[in-house]
């Protein structure tokens, strides 16, 4: 029997190490080899809510903000040490999400799409715990959080590199942060639209074709290319900008990476339309990136693959209660004459675990291996239901796991979950 180094090992930092336990099904963090998703991590106690020491006497919200991403991020670094990582050192990519009520509607019709979240605050505990331009930074304001009144919820995503030769790229006019290269890997952060002037293009055509030019850019600096997309994520500002979206992807992507796409509420800046993320192998890459496809799931939602492999990790396309016509599939919403009557969110989510498990085990493996999830609600009155489906497919330790909730925002009608998901494949002839 073949040992597999990569297996799985969920970890759970002891209230010694000052992390709350959470109550929720969820591992707090997953170790699959060099790598380590840490769950979303949010200033609760998981008991009481936000704890009376990070609520400012004055009721400033910035100061708020500031006290509880310093207690999300001195948790985080217990939990990633308690995995055998550095925080500062080995972490590749940083989601930040922060609670807002910008954009509204006024916003939206007058076409600005900023959170205004109070970066600010947040960057002066952010500076205590990473380097200014490590690690890469996707950063988004949403509706809700699990717990009432946290205003940020934080997710990382570590990678343990083999040598010390770790290289950071950066675009000459320094309008977004850059990418940066570990052995065969590059994780390109949130690319936007706008020049060094802090201008952009008005359309949403010309801004993706900007994202995209940005994106090349970085990963030709590091010795990789846009065929070597192992997994993009699109933020964009208008779930209608999707089929647009597609049509210009498909240009560029002949070849194209496993794809989550997000429709959310507030961009960083006020006329950004899309912004982009990506992972990637280098040219000479001795891992390969494989295509997933299996007729037992449906067609993707776009110019996607259902997934690409790449050695012990699966990266999963969008995942919704979709069919293979691009339409919400049968039997996935309540019935408009009897509006109180059925479970949607239990539904969607069972129909999506039935398609996730057939591209797994196309893969060489199953929903029992998934080792990180993000899960965005359009509202997280679903969550209970939804949640309740999911941990039923896990009968020991639980994937590392984010929620959030959106501003009531998702690609198809009637859709009320959306998944973004890896997983880990086995050893062969283990």
């Amino acid at each position: 029997m073949i040992k597999d180094k990569n297996k799985p090992v969920a970890i759970w930092p002891g209230l010694k190490e000052g992390v709350p336990k959470p109550i929720m099904p969820y591992s707090p963090a997953v170790k699959v080899g060099d790598w380590l998703f840490i769950a979303g991590q949010l200033a609760s106690d998981f008991k009481t809510g936000v704890p009376n020491d990070l609520i400012p006497e004055n009721g400033d919200p910035s100061h708020a903000l500031q006290l509880q991403s310093e207690f999300v991020l001195r948790n985080m670094k217990q939990t990633v040490q308690a995995a055998g990582f550095n925080m500062k050192k080995d972490t590749v990519r940083i989601w930040e999400w922060f609670v807002s009520d910008r954009p509204d509607q006024d916003d939206y019709l007058n076409k600005q799409y900023t959170h205004q979240a109070d970066l600010d605050a947040y960057k002066k505990s952010y500076i205590d715990y990473f380097d200014a331009k490590n690690p890469i930074r996707s950063t988004a304001g949403i509706k809700e959080l699990m717990w009432v009144n946290t205003k940020v919820e934080l997710e990382v995503m570590c990678y343990m590199s083999s040598s010390d030769e770790d290289k950071i790229f950066l675009h000459s006019d320094s309008s977004d942060s850059g990418a940066i290269k570990k052995d065969e890997w590059v994780f390109v952060s949130n690319q936007t639209p706008i020049d060094e002037n802090g201008d952009a293009p008005i359309s949403f055509e010309e801004q993706l074709e900007t994202v995209i030019e940005k994106t090349a850019s970085l990963l030709e600096q590091a010795g990789s290319s846009l065929d070597g997309a192992v997994k993009a994520e699109v933020f964009i500002s208008d779930p209608g900008d999707f089929e647009l979206m597609d049509a210009i992807w498909k240009k560029h992507f002949p070849n194209p990476p496993a794809r989550f796409v997000l429709p959310r509420s507030g961009m960083n800046h006020s006329n950004t339309k899309v912004e982009i993320s990506m992972i990637a192998l280098i040219d000479e890459a001795q891992s390969k990136r494989t295509v997933i496809e299996t007729n037992q799931a449906p067609k993707p939602l776009g110019h996607e693959p259902q997934a690409i492999k790449v050695d012990h990790l699966l990266f999963f396309s969008t995942q919704m209660a979709f069919d293979s016509s691009g339409q919400m599939a049968e039997g996935m919403l309540r019935n408009p004459a009897a509006p109180w009557y059925g479970r949607p969110a239990q539904l969607q989510m069972r129909y999506m675990m039935k398609n996730i498990n057939a591209i797994a085990e196309a893969a060489g493996t199953s929903v029992e291996n998934i080792v990180r999830r993000a899960c965005f609600h359009n509202d997280l009155q679903w969550f209970a239901e939804s949640i309740e489906e999911w941990a039923s497919y896990f009968p020991s330790d639980k994937p590392a796991s984010t929620t959030i909730g959106l501003n009531d925002s998702m690609i198809l009608e009637g859709a009320n979950t959306l998944l973004d998901l890896i997983a880990y494949i086995p050893n062969e002839g283990k």
